[in-house]
């Protein structure tokens, strides 16, 4: 009797250990869960962190690369980049006017860097010190204020994760970081008790809509860690979307996925927008400038209506647009990017009809100043013309059927 009941222990054990593979979901399943994501289009990046200290600049020389990889460009040290750390003070950060912006610019969604590839991580960690409440002056919870404030403004809430770390020395391949071409032996110690616990944390404390992740070059990580990870955050939090940064699939910058079955849900394209449309979900994260995280001198600014442009060229092929902003290290988001945020809105007050909850047509465009999109019911298709002209604007793509000519074109 006693050996039985031990068996039927083990196998209740092995039962409630089991771990379901959400790789190889349905497509019904999959498209139920990327159906908000699909329809919000327009998000919000930002790069928030200890690199906003030094601002591009270290030992009075300005570097070239963008902000927040200072540590890495300036070859600064552990112990002193931790200086930043205790410099990050960041009083006039207000998460509420922070999403307020982000509201009004008609952002769907968040994306926020939990941890940059510094390795300092910006809410209240329990597996770490390194992070704003134990190592920095602010002491306040960043993700759980911002977190608070989306929740109320119905703006989803979502999490950039760097794989890497600098800060760690079992996450690299040497303590000096620079040199990133041999396997530490001791990377499985970081990822089992360092990477994986401080993920569970945040959807745990946070419930983030998506987790955004990026670092996955070095050599320590490889596919098969990538896909035990999506399958891990996936059995914390089903209803979870995950970048294909997760794994080694991503095919450089161009960030579409290089085999059918490669981790993750959707495409990462950076600082560019894909050619033409595809069968495969994909986001285009851009900066508003040259940097992700806050450069002093960095001032070569885009124009609201380069931003406008790229969100209708996103959309009609069919993919989603992640904005950045750099918060500078007082906690307020540069206005040049609150001012074309506002641009933005303006113009998607008006327009948003033809952006959110729609896909994308084969034919999704004439020439370069006509864009099309359709409702996800099928019954509107919307034509942006991009450039004023005094000619009739002639649509050659679209066959205008009876039941339109009696009342279905609608002009905005």
């Amino acid at each position: 009797m006693k050996f039985l009941f031990s068996i039927l222990c083990t196998l209740l054990l092995l039962v409630a250990n089991a771990q379901k593979n959400y790789l190889t979901e349905s497509k019904q399943e999959r498209d139920s869960r990327m159906e908000w994501w699909r329809d919000a289009t327009f998000g919000m990046f930002i790069h928030w962190g200890a690199y906003a200290v030094p601002a591009g600049s270290y030992n009075g020389k300005e570097y070239g690369r963008i902000g927040e990889w200072i540590m890495h460009s300036a070859n600064i040290p552990i112990l002193e980049y931790e200086k930043f750390v205790k410099q990050f003070n960041p009083i006039q950060f207000n998460a509420k006017e922070w999403v307020a912006v982000a509201k009004k610019a008609g952002i769907k969604y968040i994306v926020i860097t939990s941890k940059h590839h510094d390795g300092f991580c910006i809410w209240d960690s329990k597996v770490t010190n390194y992070d704003i409440m134990d190592a920095s002056p602010f002491k306040r919870d960043i993700l759980k204020e911002l977190s608070d404030a989306c929740k109320e403004a119905g703006i989803k809430m979502c999490f950039y994760h760097s794989i890497m770390d600098w800060h760690q020395p079992d996450a690299e391949s040497k303590k000096d970081y620079t040199h990133q071409h041999s396997v530490n032996p001791n990377f499985a110690k970081y990822r089992e008790e360092y990477l994986k616990p401080q993920l569970k944390e945040l959807i745990e404390k946070y419930d983030p809509a998506v987790l955004w992740f990026d670092g996955e070059w070095i050599p320590e990580w490889t596919e098969e860690q990538g896909r035990d990870l999506y399958n891990y955050l996936r059995n914390l939090k089903p209803d979870l979307i995950i970048n294909n940064r997760v794994g080694k699939g991503r095919s450089g910058m161009q960030g579409m996925n290089k085999y059918k079955d490669a981790a993750g849900d959707f495409g990462t394209p950076e600082q560019e927008i894909l050619e033409g449309t595809s069968d495969s979900d994909w986001e285009s994260c851009m900066t508003m400038n040259d940097t992700w995280g806050f450069k002093k001198n960095d001032n070569n600014w885009k124009s609201s209506e380069t931003l406008i442009h790229n969100l209708i060229d996103i959309a009609a092929k069919g993919g989603n647009y992640l904005l950045n902003v750099g918060p500078t290290a007082e906690g307020l988001i540069p206005a040049p990017s609150v001012d074309r945020l506002k641009d933005m809105g303006y113009w998607l007050d008006i327009n948003g009809e033809a952006i959110y909850a729609t896909k994308s047509l084969k034919k999704y465009k004439e020439g370069n100043n006509i864009k099309y999109t359709v409702s996800n019911d099928g019954k509107y298709i919307y034509a942006i013309v991009t450039q004023k002209s005094d000619q009739p604007v002639v649509l050659k793509n679209i066959q205008i059927t009876p039941r339109w000519q009696s009342g279905r074109m609608r002009r905005s």
